[in-house]
């Protein structure tokens, strides 16, 4: 079997470390966490559990931090994850089956299938057609408030987490960039769960880093301060998100949690713009 090492960036995770370090060290080879100097306790469970442990200077990109750690691993094959995130027992078994070749890549579902033509759509071509598959993307299942969130626009989530080294990289750009990978891309069928808001108080925090992120992108483009650019992003952008996610993409079917994370998306904008005109 291909030696796999999994790899982090980490900052302030003493609330998630430990549950995400369980579930993959049944298949880690090696456990590299790249940790911003966290001012928790972070460091020494990561330690505790055997990770190797490497200190680096807060990033707001923090992809940077994610690149910093796919180049210390050491395995033939790498699987980057984040913090707040599982490995169920299902999808360990895929990645023992697929590294030690016991299963080969599938044609992916056509849900799996619409999730990448979206993205590709709004970032380009993922990877290359024909040869060797050097890089997977895995269906991601969001938890919001305790739930998953199965409509909404959310699942599957992909992302892709499972590299051959040497064929990944992040271009460090955007804090909501894929990781780029040179040769062809699969899709694994079981999914990682994500607990990247497990209360309104994190959901919250979160919000208010991406819209600092939104803002200098605004900034940066010079988007309009005026009438236009407040129509634009203090009312059409919110009503369009809210509607598609909450009607079009069914979030109706997920209870008052849909509604609450259609709502919630659908702010992100004006906040963002509002950021942005008073800077």
């Amino acid at each position: 079997m291909n030696k796999l090492s999994v790899v982090l960036a980490t900052r302030n995770e003493e609330e998630n470390i430990k549950r995400c370090l369980d579930s993959v060290k049944e298949i880690a080879d090696e456990i590299i966490v790249v940790d911003e100097y966290s001012k928790d306790k972070t460091k020494e469970i990561a330690e505790k559990l055997g990770a190797k442990v490497y200190l680096e200077k807060h990033h707001d990109i923090f992809h940077i931090t994610k690149q910093i750690a796919l180049e210390k691993a050491t395995g033939s094959w790498i699987l980057q994850i984040d913090a707040d995130e599982v490995l169920t027992p299902e999808l360990t078994k895929e990645i023992k089956d697929t590294l030690s070749g016991k299963i080969k890549p599938s044609e992916p579902s056509k849900l799996f299938l619409k999730h990448q033509a979206i993205l590709e759509a709004r970032d380009g071509k993922v990877g290359k057609d024909g040869g060797e598959v050097v890089g997977y993307f895995i269906p991601r299942r969001n938890m919001f408030l305790g739930k998953p969130l199965i409509h909404a626009g959310v699942y599957p989530d992909g992302v892709i987490r499972l590299v051959k080294k040497g064929f990944a990289s992040f271009p460090q750009k955007s804090v909501h960039e894929q990781i780029k990978i040179e040769g062809r891309v699969g899709w694994l069928k079981n999914d990682l769960l994500h607990f990247d808001s497990p209360t309104l108080k994190k959901y919250f925090w979160r919000l208010n880093r991406y819209t600092d992120l939104h803002a200098e992108e605004l900034k940066n483009k010079k988007i309009s301060k005026g009438i236009v650019g407040f129509i634009n992003y203090v009312i059409i952008k919110p009503i369009f998100t809210f509607c598609n996610l909450y009607f079009r993409h069914l979030g109706i079917l997920d209870g008052v949690n849909g509604f609450f994370w259609s709502f919630l998306s659908s702010l992100h904008f004006p906040i963002a713009y509002f950021k942005h005109s008073t800077s």
